[in-house]
C-alpha cells in the first residue's frame, strides 16, 4: 500500500479557524492574550516551518490576543519568511542582543493588548518550557506588572488535541510511510548486523519512501526482551534467541508518527512470545474502546487488566508510568494513557496504544513494548499504522 502524499501547509483559513477556536477559550477564561515561544506552538498559529529552531541563539515570540490576528515579535532573520505566512503585523528587532531579546518589543504588546482582564497566558504547567532566558522571562514579568501570567497550558491542550482532517492526513502519511519501512526493514534484517546498522539501514529507507526526517530512532535488544526502551542504538550485534525492538518517531510535514515492531532472531523463549501476544491482546482491547465517549483510563485500564492477569506480569500496568499518549506536531503532546489522565475521547485525536509488559527470565527482568497509532472518529476509530501480527515476528 503506497501512501498518499497530502498537500505541503495548510490553507489560511485552517489557521483562521485555529485562532477562532483558541480566542473564544481565552474569552472564556479570562486571558487577554496568549504569548508563546515554543516551535509547535509558534507554528500552530503561524505556519512558520524552518530548520533554523535548531539553533537556540534567538528566542521567538508570538501574540495572539483575543480579538485580534496573532502579532509575530522575531527576530529581524526571520523577517522575509514570516512575510510568506498570513502574518501581517511582524515586530522585529536584530538579534543576538543579549542585553534586549526582543523583551521591549514584548512588553509593549502585552500592555496593549492585556486591558481587560489584566491576565496574559503562557505554556507554564507539565511538558511545556519557556525557550527563552529566564532572566527575561523575569525582566518581562516585572515590566507588565499588574497584567499577571497564568498557565494557558489546558487551553492550548485541549485546542490542540481535536486535530483537523488535514492534520490527521500528514500523521497518516508519516505512519504509511514508516510501516512500509518496517516491512522492509523485516525483510532485509540478519543476524549478526549491529543495532546501529540496522537503524540507519531504516533511516535511509524511511527518507527514500518520502518522509523528511527520523529524529526518534531508538532501538534495543537482548535475549528474550530487552531493558531500556530509550536508548540505542548500540553497537551490540543479534544473535539468535534476541529480541529487537525498533521505535520511531518519523514525520512528515511536521506531524509526527510514534510506533514500534519488535522481532526475534531465528527464536525466541516461549515467555517472550506469550509477551507478545499480551501485547497484541492488550493492543486489540485497547482500540475496541477508542470511541467517543470513553476516557484515557478506560484504555489504560483495559490494557492493564490484561498485562497483569496474564500471568508472567512483574511489575503492575507494566512499569513504564503510561500505556500511550497523544500524538501530533510533537512525538508526545497532551493526554496520556494513566490511570488518572481521564481525557475524554473525541473525534480528531490521535492516540499511540503503547501497552508493555515487564517479565523474569532466567532470572532477570526483561521488558517488550508495543506501540500502534489511531484516530478517534465519529465511528470505529482509524488504525493508523500497518497493524503488526499477534505471532511474533521471526528473523531467520
Amino acid at each position: 500500500m503506497s501512501p498518499k502524499f497530502p498537500s505541503r501547509g495548510f490553507p489560511t483559513s485552517e489557521y483562521e479557524q485555529r485562532v477562532n477556536k483558541a480566542q473564544a477559550l481565552m474569552r472564556a477564561a479570562k486571558i487577554d492574550a496568549l504569548l508563546l515561544t515554543t516551535e509547535p506552538n509558534f507554528r500552530y498559529f503561524t505556519g512558520f516551518h524552518s530548520q533554523f529552531w535548531h539553533s537556540p541563539t534567538r528566542p521567538w515570540f508570538v501574540l495572539v490576543p483575543a480579538n485580534e490576528k496573532p502579532i509575530a515579535i522575531i527576530p529581524s532573520i526571520g523577517q522575509q519568511a514570516l512575510e510568506e505566512t498570513w502574518i501581517d503585523d511582524i515586530q522585529i528587532w536584530q538579534s543576538p542582543c543579549p542585553e534586549d531579546e526582543g523583551i521591549s518589543l514584548l512588553t509593549q504588546q502585552i500592555k496593549k493588548h492585556c486591558t481587560k482582564f489584566s491576565r496574559l497566558g503562557m505554556t507554564l504547567g507539565a511538558a511545556s518550557h519557556l525557550r527563552m532566558p529566564n532572566n527575561d522571562f523575569t525582566t518581562l514579568r516585572e515590566n507588565i506588572k499588574p497584567i499577571s501570567i497564568v498557565d494557558a497550558m489546558p487551553l492550548l491542550t485541549s485546542l490542540k488535541n481535536i486535530k483537523s482532517s488535514n492534520e490527521i492526513d500528514k500523521i497518516r502519511c508519516s505512519c504509511q510511510i514508516t510501516s512500509q519501512a518496517f516491512e522492509n526493514l523485516y525483510q532485509t534484517i540478519k543476524p549478526n548486523l549491529s543495532e546501529r546498522q540496522i537503524c540507519q539501514t531504516m533511516r535511509n529507507d524511511l527518507i527514500n519512501q518520502g518522509a523528511d526526517e527520523t529524529p526518534y530512532l531508538v532501538a534495543a535488544s537482548g535475549y528474550g526482551g530487552y531493558q531500556s526502551i530509550i536508548t540505542g542504538p548500540t553497537d551490540r550485534t543479534l544473535t539468535t534467541g534476541d529480541i529487537l525492538m525498533i521505535d520511531t518517531g518519523t514525520i512528515y510535514d511536521g506531524y509526527y508518527c510514534d510506533f514500534d515492531r519488535n522481532y526475534a532472531v531465528q527464536n525466541a523463549p516461549d515467555i517472550s512470545k506469550k509477551a507478545h501476544q499480551i501485547l497484541h491482546q492488550a493492543t486489540e482491547k485497547a482500540i475496541s474502546l477508542s470511541r467517543i465517549g470513553n476516557t484515557t483510563t478506560t484504555l489504560y485500564q483495559a490494557m492493564a487488566e490484561i498485562i497483569e492477569q496474564s500471568g508472567i506480569s512483574a511489575t503492575q500496568g507494566g512499569g513504564v508510568g503510561r500505556l500511550g499518549h497523544g500524538l501530533g506536531m510533537q512525538l508526545t503532546e497532551g493526554f496520556s494513557l494513566t490511570n488518572d489522565d481521564n481525557s475524554k475521547l473525541e473525534s480528531g485525536m490521535v492516540v499511540t496504544i503503547e501497552p508493555s509488559i515487564t517479565f523474569l527470565l532466567n532470572g532477570e527482568l526483561k521488558t517488550m513494548v508495543h506501540e500502534e497509532n489511531i484516530a478517534i472518529t465519529e465511528e470505529d476509530p482509524e488504525l493508523l499504522t500497518w497493524r503488526t501480527p499477534e505471532e511474533l515476528p521471526i528473523i531467520t
